[in-house]
């Protein structure tokens, strides 16, 4: 099946020790650009590709407003629906009925939905940076949890805006998702970011 918790949800990384990267001058330069820019993104609206080592690949739209709130929407026959509402990651299977709720401090996505982005705050570990012609790589983890995901971030230069990202599980399955003419500034509508539960309807207390 697709890995489509690759996305930005990661239960366990490689195994081994977290190594910081030791940053120079240009490195925290950059990650002050990045983050002053993550700062700014307020809403945005993409579709994506997402593709996994393993042969994997789905398409869906992603629905961006910071700070908290993100809904990952795959195309059909994908069953899976993803929504931050601003406490939890929500993470709905159709085909199967189940609903899965974890709290955003404990996802990789917690770092770009937090109030205010921060990469050198102490709360992540930046381990490793990587330029290449006109894009920038941040590789970062949790610093309270290293081993519950390693996210690597993927910015266009000239100018800066996020292109794409890719995360690795304990297996070594890499998962890329790349952001497809993604749009910014958009005003998008508050449903998209509130769920209701099927099972909890169906079933109420």
């Amino acid at each position: 099946m697709l890995a489509v918790l690759g996305l930005l949800l990661l239960t366990a990384a490689p195994a081994g020790a977290v190594e910081p990267h030791k940053m120079t001058a240009a490195d925290k330069a950059d990650v002050a650009r990045v983050e002053s820019y993550l700062n700014g993104l307020v809403t945005l609206e993409s579709r994506f590709l997402q593709a996994s080592s393993n042969g994997g690949f789905a398409e869906g739209t992603l629905y961006l407003n910071r700070p908290g709130r993100m809904r990952i929407q795959y195309d059909p026959p994908s069953p899976i629906l993803m929504v931050a509402d601003g406490r939890f990651l929500i993470y709905y299977d159709k085909k199967l009925e189940q609903v899965s709720y974890l709290g955003l401090d404990s996802t990789p996505a917690g770092i770009l939905l937090d109030d205010t982005v921060s990469l050198s705050d102490g709360r992540v570990i930046i381990t490793g940076m990587e330029r290449g012609k006109g894009t920038l790589n941040i590789s970062l983890v949790r610093a309270e949890d290293p081993l519950s995901g390693h996210l690597t971030l993927t910015f266009e230069e000239k100018p800066l805006a996020l292109k794409k990202w890719f995360v690795v599980d304990a297996q070594g399955l890499v998962t890329t998702v790349s952001l497809l003419d993604p749009h910014t500034g958009v005003t998008l509508d508050p449903d998209l970011f509130r769920f209701r539960d099927p099972n909890f309807f169906k079933n109420p207390q």
